[in-house]
C-alpha cells in the first residue's frame, strides 16, 4: 500500500448558471487527495492519512475516496470544518483562495499519528498541509518516524498565497527533502523555493541532501529528471488542454504506479535506478497527467484508459 499524507479539501470551481450568472461548483480536491484518488484509479492499493470533517463536505470527500478505491483506515473523523479553496482559472492555470482556519486536516497533532501496517511500503507527502501548524509539524514528524524503513515521496506543490513565512516553509521543505527518496516539483516550485528557474542546479543541491530521484515538471514543456547517475528530459504529451487542475498530482501517482509495477518502489533499488526504467516511469506518468489535462477539473484516469 501507498499511504498519501496530507490535505483533502473542497475546491469551488468557477461555472456559469443557465442564465449566464457567475457561480461556483463544489468538487473534491486537494493535491494529496488527488494523488490518492489517482493511485486508486490506477489499481494501486492506497490509503489517505488526514483529518476529515463530519460535515457534508467531509461526506463528499469520503464518497470520492470510496468510489476510487482509497482506504479510509487512516482517516481521523471529527467535528471541525472542512478546508475550502476557491479557484480562479486564467489561461488554463489555477489560482487559489483558501479557507483553512481550525479545519479538520490542519488541526492534526502528533497524538493523531497512525500506527502503520507492514503492508505500507511507501508514503507520499505534500502541498498546503505542510504549511500551517500544528498539521505541518505532525506530517513532518510522521515522515521523520518512517523515513528509514519506507520509501518517501514529496511534492511541495507550492501555493504562495497561503505561505506567510517563506523562510520557515523553505526550511521545512529542505528538512523533508533530505528525508525523501523521490522529490517531484514543478518549475514554478523550483523558482519559488530557490529564486531561480534553474532546475539542474536545484536538483543537484537536493540530491546531495538525500533523495535518489528529483523530477521537475514543466507543463507543456515536458519533464526533467535527475539522479546521481545523470539526468534526462522528456517532451510533454500532446493533448488539447481543458485545464491543468490535478495534472501534477496525477503525474506523481503515475510515477509511483509505474515504479511499483516494475518492483522498483524500494529504497535500495531507487538508489541504483536505471535510466531506461526511469524513462518508462516518466512516460507512464506523463500519459496519465495528459489525460487529466484533457478534461475539466481534477479527474484522473482509470487504469483501463492507459492500456
Amino acid at each position: 500500500m501507498i499511504l498519501c499524507c496530507g490535505e483533502a479539501l473542497i475546491d469551488f470551481l468557477p461555472r456559469k448558471t443557465a442564465e449566464g450568472a457567475a457561480a461556483y461548483e463544489p468538487v473534491c480536491g486537494g493535491s494529496v487527495y488527488n494523488t490518492a484518488i489517482a493511485l486508486g484509479r490506477l489499481d494501486v492499493p492506497v490509503g489517505l492519512f488526514t483529518g476529515l470533517s463530519t460535515d457534508f463536505f467531509g461526506d463528499m470527500l469520503r464518497d470520492g475516496l470510496k468510489t476510487s478505491k482509497v482506504s479510509l483506515a487512516y482517516i481521523k473523523d471529527w467535528e471541525r470544518p472542512s478546508t475550502l479553496a476557491f479557484v480562479k482559472l486564467s489561461k488554463g492555470h489555477a489560482r487559489y483562495s483558501f479557507f483553512d482556519d481550525n479545519s479538520a486536516g490542519r488541526m492534526l497533532t502528533r497524538r493523531d499519528l497512525p500506527i502503520l501496517q507492514k503492508k505500507v511500503q511507501a508514503l507520499h507527502f505534500g502541498s498546503i498541509s505542510l504549511i500551517p501548524e500544528p498539521g505541518g509539524d505532525t506530517l513532518e514528524a510522521l515522515m521523520k518516524r518512517e523515513a528509514k524503513t519506507r520509501v518517501i515521496c514529496l511534492d511541495p506543490n507550492i501555493r504562495p498565497g497561503m505561505i506567510k513565512d517563506r523562510r520557515r516553509h523553505v526550511a521545512r521543505l529542505n528538512r523533508m527533502i533530505a528525508m525523501a527518496d523521490i522529490v517531484k516539483v514543478s518549475d514554478e516550485d523550483v523558482a519559488w523555493m530557490t529564486g531561480k528557474d534553474d532546475a539542474k542546479a536545484a536538483a543537484r543541491k537536493w540530491l546531495k541532501l538525500g533523495p535518489e530521484v528529483v523530477v521537475v515538471t514543466r507543463g507543456g514543456k515536458g519533464v526533467e529528471a535527475f539522479t546521481a547517475q545523470g539526468s534526462m528530459s522528456m517532451a510533454a504529451q500532446k493533448v488539447k488542454v481543458a485545464d491543468t487542475v490535478g495534472a501534477g498530482d496525477t503525474f506523481t501517482a503515475g510515477l509511483l504506479t509505474a515504479l511499483r509495477a516494475m518492483k522498483l518502489l524500494d529504497k535500495k533499488k531507487l538508489s541504483v535506478l536505471a535510466a531506461d526504467d526511469l524513462a518508462l516511469a516518466l512516460g507512464f506518468a506523463a500519459k496519465a497527467a495528459a489525460i487529466t489535462c484533457s478534461r475539466p477539473g481534477a479527474n484522473p484516469p482509470w487504469s483501463r484508459e492507459l492500456v
